[in-house]
């Protein structure tokens, strides 16, 4: 099978084809462009919207992404606040803090066997702590 870009598609018909089909980077992705995408996905963005919330172009973003070294200095501190990590942590300085991966106490340790149990199970679980917590929420 022959793959062409879609500028070398011939009709228009092929255009429309080739132009929902994703470019594959012909050189590898700078650690801070991999990190950059790897940030924007897990908050599931796109790049157009990315590029929205910081004040760019979409085309900033790709490039960024795939060939530049690093964004402009003046970029990076919004970039980092949309992405919620730090500037230091974008440019691969210091390793991402891991959210929700407090030491595990006995209650978490319940509730995670629990979540792996069949769901009626988790339901009697459910019926039986509810008024429990709402009872002892309310008090404290």
């Amino acid at each position: 099978m022959q793959v062409i870009s879609s500028h070398d598609a011939k009709n228009t018909e092929d255009r429309a084809y080739y132009w929902h089909m994703p470019r594959t980077a012909k050189s590898p992705r700078s650690e801070v462009g991999q990190r950059m995408s790897e940030l924007r996905q897990v908050k599931g963005l796109t790049q157009k919207q990315l590029a929205e919330k910081i004040g760019v172009s979409q085309q900033d973003i790709a490039y960024w992404e795939r060939q530049a070294p690093a964004p402009r200095g003046e970029v990076l501190p919004k970039l980092a606040e949309v992405l919620e990590v730090s500037i230091d942590e974008l440019m691969g300085m210091r390793q991402p803090k891991r959210r929700n991966e407090a030491p595990k106490g006995r209650l978490n340790r319940v509730f995670e066997a629990a979540a792996k149990l069949p769901r009626r199970q988790q339901q009697k679980i459910v019926e039986l702590l509810e008024p429990f917590v709402r009872e002892h929420a309310t008090a404290a």
